[in-house]
């Protein structure tokens, strides 16, 4: 059985840098993957569904949500440990009740918890706009990054604290300080 553990928060958050310092100290126990690296994989895999996957981003076009929740199994399902971390998902309500669909008929993946990485707008704005890598990290793109993060917030919050499984974070703490709660927390799950 994988035990699989969610992390959301909004962009800034510090959630993949997070996931991905647990998963670096903790390679025997945690592998941690985000949504692009499964799809890269699968495609460079040559199996049927990367050929799809490969199809439809070749195009520009969104890869349907049973392919992405088929894809995250997968994943998890082959990952070279017994613990998963996946940060940035789920993104809509619709990526949540198709995955716990998924889940409830999976009897080899158990997701174990939601860990919410809660940082105010105005530190992630800081943040993204602080380290602007490139074209889109400017104020207009920012805040649509953020309405789409925050507009299905509250009906995936609602729906994981009624299933006992999110969990909240400080992200506006040093990275140690956040990522080590986080590992404990993690590790007192496995």
């Amino acid at each position: 059985m994988k035990k699989l553990f969610l992390i959301i928060g909004a962009p800034g958050s510090g959630k993949t840098t997070d996931a991905e310092l647990i998963a670096e100290k903790n390679p025997e126990l945690i592998k941690h993957y985000s949504t692009g690296d499964m799809f890269r994989a699968e495609v460079a895999s040559g199996s049927e569904r990367g050929k799809t996957i490969e199809g439809y981003i070749s195009k520009g076009n969104l890869v349907p949500i049973e392919i992405v929740i088929e894809t995250i199994v997968t994943a998890i399902k082959n990952a070279p440990t017994a613990n998963v971390v996946i940060d940035g998902y789920p993104r809509s309500n619709e990526q949540m009740e198709e995955l716990d669909k998924y889940l409830t008929n999976e009897d080899s993946v158990e997701l174990v918890s939601v860990i919410e990485v809660t940082v105010s707008e105005e530190v992630a704005r800081d943040r993204v706009l602080g380290r602007a890598r490139g074209a889109d990290d400017n104020n207009e793109v920012f805040d649509n990054r953020m309405k789409v993060y925050t507009e299905p917030l509250a009906e995936i919050q609602k729906f994981y604290e009624a299933k006992n499984l999110l969990t909240k974070i400080n992200g506006e703490r040093t990275i140690e300080e956040i990522v080590d709660e986080m590992e404990a927390f993690v590790k007192s799950k496995i």
